[in-house]
């Protein structure tokens, strides 16, 4: 099967990014080399959709080690990265990605990765699982199994999955501690800051920024906004994440109080409507927005477009929405993921244990494949803890720590056994 990417001649490009991220993933380093060795994957297809850049390619190179044939497709239409593309694509792996994919394109790539009847999905978003269960009803009882990346798919997986529509076990990977204790609140704390200010080129110390939401990754804009030297505001619909962010030391109000107030906001929720027209109103002249969550529906920018009076271009992944009262609000990305389509994503260091649960996880799918429950309604699998403590014990000893093991006599007093 041909791949379906940009421009192949772009592959030596591609081919530097990987190898710099390799040499900063030892966990994955690791599992190569083991996987090369044992091939847990060998005569498997694996379909992927994940962000389409120099971590994720990596990844897919670790599970072709291990046997695999890779099917690639990107999990956003702004974050595949053509040099990247190109360069999994002369290795020999199967790619169908491009940036800037219209809606029709990015569809038709998901399918050419699903069409082909994959024995394992990784996802990002919900989207291959989603399209599987739509249009390949047929191929799924060849589906050993899955592994969900991040909060916004595994929300779409909990309501299949609860109206007992999810036909095959999908393994939670987000929900493991090695994943949103670090990914998301490490991760996107940095590579949402690298992705705004590399795009505005503005100083955050000194204005306000508005977070909305504060689950693991809003814990982490917050944190990171707050050591820039940004006051921050957080706006939530949990009382007791609220409560935490007072706690934390931030300031805590509606959205449509924060509107007026805020320099940049930041929505980082997974739901959708957070910033609204009436909230665009109200904002100062210059508020910049953008989103951290998955899908572009948290910032409503096609509202935005109806209310303005003109709308065009102020930088490159910046558009400036001219309204009524003369005020300029501007939209990073589109309203897009701001780390991913506005910059290069998490750090290579933190994707190396989030991707490392991934490689693992789909491993334990296949050791584990006869043992599966396949019960409607009994197809979401929480992370094993083996899985959590391997992958921590692995990054304490790349930093050169040892920790403590309890002595029987204190296992015995704890466990009483």
């Amino acid at each position: 099967m041909a791949s379906e990417i940009r421009n192949a001649a772009l592959w030596q490009d591609g081919r530097l990014k990987i190898d710099w991220v390799r040499h900063h993933m030892p966990l994955l380093n690791g599992l190569e080399k083991e996987f090369s060795e044992t091939k847990p994957f060998a005569g498997l297809k694996v379909a992927l959709s994940v962000h389409l850049e120099s971590k994720t390619a990596y990844l897919c190179e670790v599970l072709a080690a291990g046997g695999a044939e890779m099917y690639v497709t990107g999990s956003n239409p702004l974050s595949t990265q053509d040099d990247v593309a190109a360069a999994l694509a002369h290795e020999g792996l199967n790619v169908f990605a491009w940036y800037g994919a219209t809606t029709e394109e990015y569809e038709a790539h998901i399918r050419r990765v699903l069409e082909i009847g994959p024995d394992i999905i990784i996802d990002d978003g919900g989207d291959l699982v989603s399209m599987m269960h739509s249009e390949f009803p047929e191929l799924i009882p060849g589906v050993i199994g899955g592994c969900e990346e991040t909060t916004t798919g595994i929300h779409r997986l909990i309501a299949m999955n609860n109206a007992g529509e999810l036909k095959f076990p999908m393994m939670l990977v987000n929900n493991a501690d090695c994943k949103h204790l670090f990914d998301n609140r490490y991760g996107t704390g940095q590579s949402v800051w690298d992705g705004i200010n590399r795009t505005t080129n503005l100083i955050v110390s000194g204005k306000t920024v508005v977070v909305a939401g504060y689950g693991w990754c809003g814990k982490g804009v917050a944190m990171r906004a707050k050591g820039l030297g940004a006051q921050v505001i957080v706006t939530e619909i949990d009382p007791i994440k609220a409560m935490e962010a007072v706690m934390d030391g931030f300031s805590v109000m509606k959205m449509s109080q924060a509107a007026s107030q805020g320099d940049i906001f930041v929505t980082v929720t997974g739901c959708d409507a957070v910033i609204t027209v009436d909230d665009f109103k109200k904002m100062k002249d210059g508020a910049i927005c953008c989103n951290a969550g998955h899908f572009d529906v948290e910032v409503d920018v096609a509202g935005l477009a109806e209310i303005a009076v003109e709308v065009k271009p102020a930088r490159k992944n910046i558009v400036g929405y001219t309204l009524e009262n003369g005020r300029k609000v501007y939209i990073l990305a589109e309203g897009r993921l701001v780390n991913l389509a506005a910059g290069d994503g998490h750090p290579a260091e933190i994707m190396d244990m989030s991707f490392a649960i991934q490689a693992l996880s789909a491993r334990y799918l296949v050791q584990n494949s006869g043992d599966l429950d396949r019960t409607p309604g009994h197809m979401v699998i929480d992370i094993p803890s083996e899985i959590d403590s391997e992958v921590a014990r692995r990054k304490l000893s790349d930093w050169g720590i040892e920790i403590d093991v309890l002595t029987p006599e204190q296992h015995e007093y704890l466990f009483g056994c």
